[in-house]
C-alpha cells in the first residue's frame, strides 16, 4: 500500500530508501526540520538539526518491516528519535518508551547523574497501522499528567502518527502536519508533476520530493535504491519462510497430539490440519521410532 508502485515516478517516503532520503537527509535538513516541528506541534521553528549516532545498534535498520530510525538534536539540544513502523505492532508504545528511556539514561549518565536542566526528548512513531483502536485521532502527543489532566512533567514526549486513520481530502488539508501526512501517503501514487497539489511547491516539501524522484536520481542513487529493493525483497522472503516454519511447527504439534490420543483416523487428522496424509504418516513414524 505504501511501499511500491511499479508505474510510479516517486519512491514512497515510507520505504527504507525514501525515509532515509527525506527524513534522514544529512546534506539538507530543510524537510526534516519542518516535519519535526509539525509532528511535535511546536509554534517555534527548528533552526538547526544535527544527526547523532544511534547508540542502540538494534534500532538502526529493521529490514523485516522496512524501518529506518534516526536520532538527532536541535539547536537547543532537544533530542528527537524518529521511527517508522509499517507492519502491525500492538506493543509499539512499549518500544517507544524503551528508546526514550535509554536516551534519558544516557543523558543522566553524561550529566554525572544529575537530573536538573535535562533537555527534552521527543520520541516519534510514524505507523502505517493503528495501535490505538480506542482513540480516533491520528496524531497524539503524550506527556506525564495527573488525573486532573494537569502537567506533571513534559521532559519526555511520545508522539504517535497513525497513517491509517488519516482520510482527509485535498480541500481539507491546511496544517503542515496534514500536508506532511498527505505527502507520505500519496506521493508514490503520482506519476506527473501536473498532479501535484499546490502545497507541494512549498520549499520543504519540494526538497523531499526531489530526493525521491526516480527521474532525478544519479546512477549511484539508483544503484542504492535497487539494492534497497533487493534487500527488502530478500528480507520479506526470509520472514515469510520463518512464518511458514512456525505455522508448520504448530501443525506438527497438533498432529502429534491427535496421533497420541488415537481417536481419529489418519486421513481425518490430515484434513483437520490442512496437510497431506503422507505428512501425517511421517510424523506417526517419527513417534513410533522414538518409542
Amino acid at each position: 500500500m505504501y511501499i511500491l508502485n511499479d508505474n510510479g515516478r516517486f519512491i514512497s517516503i515510507l520505504s527504507d530508501y525514501g525515509f532515509k532520503a527525506t527524513f534522514g537527509n544529512e546534506a539538507d535538513t530543510t524537510f526534516l526540520k519542518k516535519a519535526l516541528q509539525a509532528l511535535i506541534n511546536s509554534p517555534c521553528a527548528i533552526k538547526t538539526v544535527e544527526f547523532v549516532k544511534n547508540e542502540m545498534a538494534a534500532i538502526t535498520i529493521d529490514s523485516r518491516s522496512g524501518i529506518y530510525d534516526i536520532a538527532c538534536v536541535d539547536e537547543n539540544e532537544n533530542h528527537f528519535i524518529v521511527e517508522m513502523q509499517l507492519s502491525e505492532y500492538p506493543e509499539f508504545i512499549q518500544r517507544m518508551k524503551f528508546y526514550a528511556l535509554h536516551r534519558f539514561n544516557t543523558m543522566v549518565k553524561k550529566g554525572a547523574y544529575r537530573f536538573d536542566n535535562l533537555q527534552k526528548i521527543y520520541c516519534i512513531g510514524i505507523l502505517a497501522q493503528n495501535i490505538f483502536n480506542e482513540i480516533a485521532d491520528y496524531h497524539n502527543i503524550a506527556i506525564l499528567r495527573n488525573e486532573k489532566n494537569e502537567i506533571i512533567d513534559d521532559q519526555l514526549s511520545f508522539i504517535t502518527l497513525e497513517l491509517a486513520k488519516f482520510n482527509k481530502q485535498l480541500p481539507d488539508i491546511n496544517t503542515d502536519l496534514d500536508k506532511l501526512i498527505y505527502t507520505m501517503k500519496n506521493l508514490h501514487t503520482v506519476t506527473e508533476t501536473s498532479q501535484f497539489p499546490t502545497f507541494w511547491n512549498e520549499e520543504w516539501l519540494k526538497k523531499a520530493i526531489s530526493e525521491v524522484d526516480l527521474r532525478a536520481l544519479t546512477p549511484e542513487q539508483k544503484l542504492a535504491y535497487e539494492m534497497a529493493i533487493s534487500a527488502n525483497a530478500l528480507a520479506i522472503k526470509n520472514e515469510n519462510k520463518k512464518i511458514e516454519e512456525a505455522e508448520l511447527e504448530v501443525k506438527r504439534m497438533s498432529i502429534q497430539k491427535a496421533l497420541k490420543r488415537g481417536k481419529l483416523a489418519l486421513d481425518e487428522i490430515a484434513e483437520d490440519n490442512g496437510v497431506s496424509l503422507e505428512f501425517v504418516i511421517n510424523i506417526q513414524n517419527e513417534i513410533n521410532t522414538d518409542k
